[in-house]
C-alpha cells in the first residue's frame, strides 16, 4: 500500500532515515518493520519559533516491496545533419533551448562570447587576484552564463511558464543531486554547477549539436525585416533562418547593435544597489533564535522587503555560507555578486539589497532612448570604480555608518577576494537609491534583531539583478515583432530572473520554432 503524509520533524530526525520510517509508521498507525520506503515528495523549513522544524511530505510505502530505484536519463536523437538554429549564449536558456531542438529534432549551433567552463576559471581568477577583467570571459561571460559562478539556486515563482519539474530532471540526469526534486528551496553550489554545465554540454555535443566559444557575435545579417544568419568578430558569417537570442543580462552590445540596427528594444524597470555582508553566525542565530544552529540545520538564509518612498527595497540572491564576487564585464566598472557553495560553509552572510528604478528616474539620460537605463547603471558601476581606486577593490562602508553619514575609519574581513575600501557610499550613491537603501536597512533591523549592526558592511555596487532593456517578442509566437527568425529568450531579453526560469524560457521559445 502507498499513502501520503506529512511529518514534522526535528533537524537530526530529518537528517535519518530510520527515524523518518519510525515516525512515519506511527503516524499510519503501523509496525515500522512494514514501512519498505519512503519517498520525499516536498520538504520545507519552518523556524519562525524555536525550536526549528522539518515539515517533510512523502509518499509512504507499507506492507508491499519498495520500488524499484528509477534514474532520470535523458537520451537525444543525432540531428547532425537536421535544420539548424543558432543560439547566440550558452547560459541556462541557450543550453536547455539546445537540448529542446535536439528533441524536436533541430540541430543547434550555440555562439558563446566567452570560454569553456573550465578555461573560464583562469579569466575568474586573473579578476580576483590580478584585477583584471577580460570582457569576454569573467563571472558574466563564458558556459553556463552567469549562474555557473554563483549559488546555483533553482527556486522559481515562474511555475506557469513551463515544466519546473522537467528542467529539475534534466539537471539530475546530468549529475544534479535528486533532493533538487522535493527541497523548497533547492541549490547546487558554485561548486558543483561547472561539473554539470559541461555534462549539459556533451549532451548536446554527443547528438551532432555545435557549440562555438570564444565568438562573440557583432553583427545580424538581414533581408529586409528578415533574419538571415549572423556575423562574428572573427569575420565568420553563419547563415540560418532561425536566431535564438539568449545573451544574458549583461551584454550590453547586443543592445547597442539592436538599437544601432533600429531593430525594436524597450527600456524596462530594474535595480541597483549594494552587497551587505554580516557573519553567518549571527544570522543563523537570529533566523533560528538560538545561539548555534547546530550540525542539522543548513546556513540560515532571509528574504527582505520594504517600501521607500514609494519604491521597493528587497533582497536579492541572498547567499547563506556564501562568498561576495567581482561581476564586472568590462574594465573600468566594479560589479559585485554572490555565489555559495553546495555546503554553505562560509563564515560569512551576504545579499544584495536593492531598489527599483523607474524610468523617471533615468530621465537625466532621455537622449539614450531604450538604452537609458544601461547608461544609468554604466555610470555607478564607473563611479564605484574610481571609488574603490580604480582597481577590483570595492569601495565599502560600515553599515550603521552608511545610515547615519558617517565614513568608517576601518573595515571588517569580508569574504570579497579583491579586497575593499572605506569610502562615503551614502553620498556616492545617487540620492534616491541612497536615501532608500538607508531607510530599508533601518526596517530591516526591526524585523531581524540584530541585523543592523555596524559589525556589517555594505559593498557596491549591485547592478546587475537584471536587465535594463527588454527585446520585445510576440505574446503567442514569441518572435520579436519586426524581425522574422529573432526570437528573444532568456534573462538578457528580459522574460526570466533566474536558472530555472530562464531554461524554461529557452525550452518554451525553441518549441515554437518552426
Amino acid at each position: 500500500m502507498q499513502k501520503e503524509v506529512v511529518l514534522i520533524l526535528t533537524p537530526s530526525q530529518a537528517d535519518d532515515s530510520n527515524e523518518i520510517k519510525k515516525i512515519a509508521a506511527y503516524s499510519l498507525s503501523i509496525d515500522v518493520k512494514d514501512v519498505s520506503f519512503v519517498q520525499p515528495i516536498k520538504k520545507s523549513l519552518d523556524a519562525r519559533k524555536h525550536p526549528v522544524k522539518i515539515r517533510l511530505k512523502a509518499l509512504i510505502f507499507f506492507n508491499e516491496p519498495a520500488p524499484e530505484a528509477t534514474s532520470v536519463i535523458r537520451e537525444y536523437q543525432n540531428i547532425e545533419d537536421k535544420e539548424e538554429v543558432i543560439i547566440i549564449g550558452c547560459g541556462p536558456a541557450g543550453m536547455f533551448a539546445a537540448l529542446k531542438l535536439i528533441q524536436l529534432g533541430k540541430k543547434p549551433i550555440i555562439l558563446e562570447r566567452g570560454k569553456d567552463v573550465k578555461s573560464r576559471r583562469r579569466d575568474i581568477a586573473a579578476i580576483n587576484k590580478k584585477h583584471i577583467v577580460n570582457p569576454d570571459s569573467n563571472y558574466c561571460f563564458g558556459e553556463g552564463g552567469a549562474g555557473t559562478y554563483s549559488d546555483g539556486k533553482l527556486y522559481t515563482r515562474s511555475s506557469k511558464r513551463g515544466s519546473i519539474k522537467s528542467i529539475l530532471e534534466t539537471l539530475v540526469a546530468h549529475g544534479a543531486k535528486e533532493d533538487i526534486l522535493y527541497e523548497a528551496h533547492p541549490h547546487i553550489g558554485t561548486n558543483k554547477l561547472p561539473i554539470l554545465v559541461q555534462a549539459l554540454r556533451e549532451s548536446i555535443t554527443n547528438a551532432g549539436g555545435e557549440i562555438h566559444f570564444d565568438t562573440r557575435v557583432t553583427d545580424f545579417v538581414l533581408e529586409g525585416k528578415t533574419i538571415k544568419g549572423i556575423k562574428t568578430l572573427k569575420g565568420d558569417k553563419i547563415k540560418a533562418k532561425n536566431v535564438i537570442l539568449a545573451t544574458g543580462h549583461s551584454a550590453r552590445d547586443i543592445y547597442e547593435l539592436l538599437h544601432e540596427k533600429e531593430i525594436l528594444i524597450e527600456s524596462k524597470p530594474f535595480a541597483i544597489g549594494v552587497r551587505v555582508e554580516h557573519s553567518q553566525d549571527l544570522i543563523d542565530s537570529i533566523q533560528y533564535h538560538c545561539e548555534a544552529r547546530g550540525p542539522n540545520l543548513p546556513a540560515a538564509s532571509y528574504s527582505l522587503v520594504k517600501q521607500i518612498d514609494d519604491r521597493g527595497v528587497f533582497s536579492f540572491c541572498m547567499c547563506p555560507g556564501g562568498f561576495i564576487v567581482p561581476s564586472a564585464t568590462s574594465p573600468g566598472e566594479v560589479v559585485v555578486n554572490g555565489m555559495s557553495p553546495s555546503k554553505r560553509d562560509s563564515k560569512y552572510s551576504n545579499s544584495g539589497i536593492v531598489v527599483g528604478i523607474e524610468a523617471e528616474d533615468v530621465q537625466h539620460y532621455a537622449k539614450s532612448g531604450p538604452l537609458a537605463g544601461l547608461q544609468f547603471q554604466k555610470e555607478i558601476e564607473q563611479m564605484a570604480f574610481k571609488a574603490g581606486g580604480e582597481t577590483q577593490t570595492a569601495p565599502a562602508q560600515r553599515l550603521v555608518d552608511f545610515c547615519t553619514g558617517k565614513l568608517s575609519k576601518n573595515m571588517p574581513e569580508t569574504s570579497y577576494q579583491p579586497g575593499v575600501v572605506s569610502a562615503p557610499l551614502d553620498k556616492l550613491l545617487p540620492t534616491g537609491i541612497s536615501s532608500r537603501l538607508q531607510g530599508a536597512f533601518k526596517s530591516f533591523g526591526h524585523k531581524m534583531k540584530g541585523y543592523y549592526t555596524n559589525d556589517a558592511q555594505i559593498i557596491g555596487i549591485e547592478s546587475r539583478t537584471s536587465s535594463p532593456v527588454r527585446v520585445p517578442r510576440g505574446k503567442e509566437t514569441l518572435e520579436h515583432p519586426q524581425i522574422k527568425g529573432l526570437y528573444p529568450c532568456g534573462e538578457g531579453a528580459g522574460y526570466a530572473g533566474g536558472i530555472v526560469s530562464a531554461a524554461m524560457d529557452g525550452e518554451r521559445v525553441a518549441a515554437l520554432i518552426r
